[in-house]
């Protein structure tokens, strides 16, 4: 197999032969530097790699050109290599079209010209383009496999758990591929045990359950110690703060996710509001950093383990996991977050799984290319996925029950759905029925305005109705309100007094529940701003609060 490409674009022969040194010197031994003088040439350079079926993981090009510009060249090859990373040169005086370029042509990064020196300036820029391209291409083919259907419910499950885990896999559909469905009956007797999960060096895996699974692929399934300083339950972003800040304290921190880290941002295709990362960031890159960040400081991240209850023995809080087993701990941090609620819709709950999704893996994406679905929802992640998904299917359409998208979304992402061609907006409407055969393949949407209903077609369904806390397991033990979001702080006070119950002669602090030593962050907060980074400062901030509880007992 050829090495993938990196396309460099500059009509300065003098900047292009600099570039080409630099990049080749760099990159040469696993990339293959094509050189085009123009966008024109270019264009035809990528129209041969995609004749010969090679990758192309990389384009660097100017802004500045006669003929073809930098951005307008990449709007066309984009079209070619959707998942290639795109870094824009400009000179001082073209950086304000290089932010623009950020929203029009989805822009990972743009640099000024000079770079020198590269080690400074190039360098770093071009291995995290490359890095984050290499860890979201597909698996190789001697890599961990997954044999299934593509509307079996089952085989979706276990995508989605490897592709929010970040373990790189190759899906064989048994009802296009003779040779896996021979795999499959090979390894089962019978094609309909499915999914089986293939590995190039241990026997196959068929219909695990989500902690078999996480096994199987090498995730830390089991915690290493009966006790720490911290137990955190949850590994959205305030969970992954609060193991990266207190780790990074001196604290033995353990923290529990029942599915993949990252939470509901993690199901993000992109986050482009998120501070420091000014061409968006996936909601699993991000995870995937926090993860790597607080384990290597010295925290233990479980994974595919779930709380089933806390209780207090004396000052010990005692974490009751479902599979019978506990961990003891002198404090607790819930950073659960919220619990996705379902679409109570006729067909919704038959197709789950098999054409209705609840959120929108990026490895979804590809398998609507050139077809038509729908994003149900009106708030950020809807627009975030719409925007993913206008890239692969030949039409996005949103439905919205209000009369505006622009009440619970950012501006501009508003802007961007407005902006894209092949995103329709359907205002003050709902989906009343999802109808098929073995998968969807079509919706009943009403418009509540004109008081009308009709039938469409549809490949898929992306559901962003809305979530709600998941606090059940300590809905007995912490106060919540009746929504079952946790109380924290001055909002357990009642009259100024302290709830019933409370043992020490202090106030909570902020963040602490109704028990002492139990402690909440993020969404699964009463009153809370949910954005990313609220969650992230209120994870770091719970771990001075429980460093001033240790200190008080």
């Amino acid at each position: 197999m050829s090495r993938p490409a990196i396309i460099l674009v500059d009509d300065d022969p003098q900047v292009l032969s600099a570039a080409g040194r630099d990049i080749a010197a760099r990159y040469g031994k696993d990339y293959r530097v094509v050189r085009a003088e123009s966008g024109e040439e270019a264009l035809e350079a990528v129209v041969e790699l995609l004749g010969r079926g090679d990758a192309v993981a990389l384009f660097v090009v100017d802004q500045r050109m006669p003929g073809l510009a930098g951005t307008d060249f990449l709007l066309q090859a984009q079209e070619s290599y959707p998942e290639a990373k795109r870094v824009l040169l400009t000179a001082y005086a073209d950086t304000a079209a290089a932010i623009q370029a950020i929203n029009e042509v989805g822009l990972d990064h743009y640099l000024m010209k000079p770079w020198d020196p590269p080690e400074d300036h190039l360098y770093p820029v071009l291995d995290e383009m490359l890095d984050e391209w290499v860890a979201n291409r597909p698996a190789p083919f001697d890599g961990v496999r997954v044999a299934g259907t593509t509307w079996s419910p089952a085989t979706h499950q276990v995508k989605d758990f490897l592709a929010r885990n970040r373990i790189p896999y190759r899906f064989l559909d048994i009802e296009r591929n003779d040779a896996a469905r021979a795999i499959v009956e090979a390894a089962t007797g019978t094609p309909a045990a499915i999914p089986v999960v293939l590995f190039p060096d241990r026997p196959a895996v068929v219909q695990p359950d989500r902690r078999g699974l996480a096994a199987a692929v090498g995730l830390h399934t089991e915690a290493e110690s009966p006790f720490y300083d911290l137990v955190i339950v949850g590994g959205g972003p305030a969970g992954l703060a609060g193991a990266v800040y207190g780790a990074s304290e001196g604290l033995r921190v353990a923290l529990l996710e029942k599915d993949a880290p990252g939470g509901q941002a993690g199901t993000s295709s992109r986050i482009e509001n998120y501070l420091g990362f000014p061409s968006g960031v996936s909601g699993t890159d991000l995870a995937q950093r926090a993860v790597a960040q607080a384990t290597r400081l010295g925290a233990e991240l479980v994974t595919a383990v779930e709380v089933e209850g806390i209780r207090v023995d004396d000052t010990i809080k005692v974490v009751a996991l479902t599979d019978g087993s506990e961990l003891r701990s002198h404090a607790v941090l819930v950073a659960s977050g919220m619990t996705v609620r379902k679409l109570e819709v006729p067909g919704c709950e038959r197709f789950e799984g098999a054409g209705v999704f609840y959120g929108a893996a990026p490895s979804e994406a590809a398998t609507y290319r050139d077809r038509h679905v729908y994003v149900i929802g009106a708030a950020n992640s809807a627009g975030q996925a719409a925007m993913m998904f206008s890239r692969y299917a030949k039409q996005v359409t949103m439905v919205v029950r209000g009369d505006s998208i622009e009440t619970r979304m950012s501006q501009y992402l508003v802007d961007q759905i407005r902006a894209t061609v092949n995103i329709e907006v359907l205002l003050n409407t709902q989906i009343v029925e999802v109808g098929g055969s073995h998968q969807v393949e079509n919706v009943r949407l009403r418009n509540d305005a004109a008081g009308t209903e009709q039938e469409r077609p549809a490949a898929a369904i992306f559901i962003f109705v809305g979530a709600v806390p998941h606090s059940s397991f300590v809905a007995d033990l912490v106060a919540t309100t009746d929504d079952g979001f946790i109380l924290t702080g001055e909002d357990i006070l009642v009259g100024g007094n302290r709830p019933a119950g409370w043992t020490l002669q202090r106030d909570p602090f902020l963040l602490e529940t109704s028990v002492p030593g139990i402690f909440a962050a993020g969404d699964v907060r009463e009153g809370v701003v949910r954005r990313v980074a609220s969650a992230v400062g209120q994870g770091s901030v719970a771990i001075s609060m429980v460093h001033k509880y240790l200190e008080s007992v």
